[in-house]
């Protein structure tokens, strides 16, 4: 009986391979190969309201620029995410295991992150071309991006809600005594530093977090708080396509077990245009959007053209700092007026 359900499954794997190969190199979004997939794993994966409806390739026009202190917003932190995380606290730093396509990601976003900030900033120093640079890694999980950006000389921030993955993140670093002195690790939301770390950070990175998070809105306008004028957010997540259901939840998730089963949500994922359109509401300017790949036989990342499942992005704070509870803030000739007509 076990030799049959070994090989029923094997079976089941071969057959959706090349359903998922031919999905990827065509990108064909509502086709018949789609229709006929999303026949098949009715009743067996997980149903996604409007997931194989084809998506609108624009949005509406951008909304006016607008901002309010993160205390008057919902708070980011989904409880149903910090349970799924909780069990893995432990695993972040099994390169073989559930982490294994963050570990790799690495090989694309840690020098994405590099080398743009030396673009705008320069490098400080050989060796450490990011030296100087005060870093907030958000939902840094147990340090996977932590670490190698304080190696390049970074004075980091690692936040994460999840406290045992804190923990965890605190034990890997402390045999190092360099890492002890750049980096550090604060177990909390975002939203719980944006008074205390006003204008903190030359640069955030929010790297796989932003489909785990409650609110976006929110989520970025504290982002917009904590950094300095002319501040870097770097941001990895996925596309809400339907090759991104196919992919990210049918394949990796349902069928080669990449990831655990119910990590990701397809609502909350977040189309470019969209996350465009949210970041320049709230004070930033999206310089570029790169799609990233996944090869799930090599487990190897590669920058790729098509954004239809992963992307980076980049974007920077506007250096308009008007208060941020204000959208029509008080002149400086309106103040005088009212103090010379109460004299």
């Amino acid at each position: 009986m076990m030799a049959k359900r070994l090989l029923f499954g094997a079976d089941c794997r071969r057959k959706y391979v090349s359903v998922i190969r031919n999905a990827i190199c065509s990108e064909i979004h509502g086709s018949s190969w789609m229709k006929a997939c999303a026949a098949n794993v009715q009743g067996r994966w997980p149903k996604v309201e409007n997931a194989m409806e084809r998506l609108p390739t624009s949005v509406s026009a951008k909304i006016p620029f607008k901002r309010r202190m993160c205390s008057t917003f919902q708070s980011t932190i989904d409880q149903a995410e910090i349970k799924k995380f909780q069990s893995l606290a432990q695993k972040w730093w099994d390169e073989n295991g559930e982490f294994q396509a963050l570990h790799t990601m690495n090989d694309l976003r840690v020098p994405f992150i590099r080398d743009t900030l030396i673009n705008y900033i320069g490098s400080r120093q050989s060796g450490s071309p990011l030296s100087g640079v005060r870093l907030l890694d958000v939902g840094c999980g147990g340090g996977l991006l932590s670490e190698p950006l304080a190696r390049l000389g970074a004075v980091v921030t690692g936040l994460d809600p999840v406290e045992d993955n804190i923990r965890t993140a605190e034990v890997h670093k402390s045999p190092d005594p360099f890492l002890n002195k750049q980096l550090q690790y604060k177990a909390c939301s975002l939203e719980d530093i944006t008074e205390e770390c006003s204008e903190c950070f030359d640069a955030i990175v929010a790297s796989e977090v932003l489909e785990h998070v409650a609110d976006r809105e929110t989520f970025i306008n504290c982002c917009y708080h904590v950094l300095k004028p002319s501040g870097h957010l770097f941001i990895t997540t996925i596309n809400k396509t339907n090759l991104s259901y196919l992919i990210g939840i049918i394949a990796a998730e349902w069928i080669f077990s990449i990831v655990p089963r119910g990590t990701h949500e397809w609502e909350k994922f977040v189309i470019p245009e969209e996350l465009e359109r949210q970041l320049e509401s709230n004070g930033f300017y999206v310089e570029s959007i790169n799609g990233m790949y996944y090869n799930i036989c090599s487990g190897l990342w590669s920058w790729t053209e098509s954004t239809s499942i992963n992307y980076a992005l980049h974007a920077v704070k506007s250096k308009d700092t008007q208060h941020p509870e204000s959208e029509n803030p008080v002149s400086e000739e309106t103040i005088q007026s009212y103090a010379n007509s109460a004299s």
